[in-house]
């Protein structure tokens, strides 16, 4: 089977299995955490570095790190390309002998990106009855499917919807002019300054919630897992009615002293006659 083959086959597959349908996805981290066993953290990193799957073989746990960026649409791309690698276990180092294989991985990696974000039949149903596919259709996919103009062009001619030519003009628009003309900036927006915040793996979150509650957790380190100031947190969870209990000291009377008793004998014999 060729890259292109397994890469949309693993897509299908990866939505019947967790019954995703054809429709579009939407919050692309939690849906990655609450089907799957990774954690997935956005963060700050290298301007020309987007995304990263890594496993710890000791505890065999596998992490997914996107970059922060105000591009949501990369973003979600790189996502679901990450996905695809830890989905079929592209741990191994490469020698040069093996450089083949990584062009392999990569393009069966994209095709997983494309087909899991944008799956044929979702386009079809989307545009179904149009006698041809224009501009505004181009829009309505990318803000529906939530993929860069690039993607959505190579998407819609695999499905048979436009032409090559057609493509290749789409594929150089980009997500800003096409939110600009047909009235979705503020959407775009939206979507931008929600890529641009780091984000920490939810289930790390929750357990250091519950440390905060149980006074093992500083505000000041929740704050830095978070990202977020310490006041901004603390009124968060001001909010949200997440205040830790005050610290239960508990009291003793004399008399509920256990009495301690003490052999000194032994003391006796160390010291001992004593000196002239």
């Amino acid at each position: 089977m060729i890259a292109e083959e397994e890469g949309k086959a693993a897509a299908e597959e990866f939505r019947r299995r967790h019954r995703l349908g054809h429709q579009p996805l939407g919050d692309l981290v939690a849906l990655i955490e609450q089907t799957t066993d990774i954690d997935v953290a956005v963060l700050d990193v290298a301007r020309d570095e987007h995304g990263m799957a890594m496993r710890d073989p000791e505890r065999d746990r596998v992490f997914l790190a996107v970059a922060r960026t105000p591009h949501p649409m990369r973003q979600r791309s790189s996502l679901a390309h990450e996905l695809a690698h830890v989905l079929f276990g592209d741990w191994n180092d490469l020698n040069e002998d093996e450089w083949a294989r990584r062009d392999r991985d990569e393009i069966r990696a994209d095709t997983f990106a494309r087909h899991l974000l944008a799956p044929e039949e979702g386009l079809k149903d989307v545009l179904a009855g149009r006698p041809s596919v224009d501009l505004a259709d181009l829009s309505a996919v990318v803000q529906r499917f939530l993929v860069s103009p690039a993607m959505a062009s190579i998407a819609l001619h695999q499905a048979g919807l436009i032409d090559g030519e057609r493509k290749a003009d789409w594929m150089s628009v980009s997500t800003p002019a096409l939110a600009a003309r047909f009235g979705w900036t503020d959407q775009y927006r939206a979507l931008a300054d929600e890529a641009n915040r780091t984000r920490a793996p939810q289930r790390l979150l929750a357990r250091a919630v519950q440390g905060y509650l149980e006074h093992v957790v500083s505000l000041r380190a929740l704050a830095r897992l978070r990202g977020v100031t310490e006041e901004s947190l603390q009124a968060d969870l001001l909010e949200a009615g997440l205040v830790p209990p005050a610290p239960e000291v508990r009291w003793a009377a004399p008399r509920d002293i256990p009495q301690v008793e003490f052999d000194l004998s032994g003391l006796e014999e160390d010291a001992g006659d004593p000196p002239e």
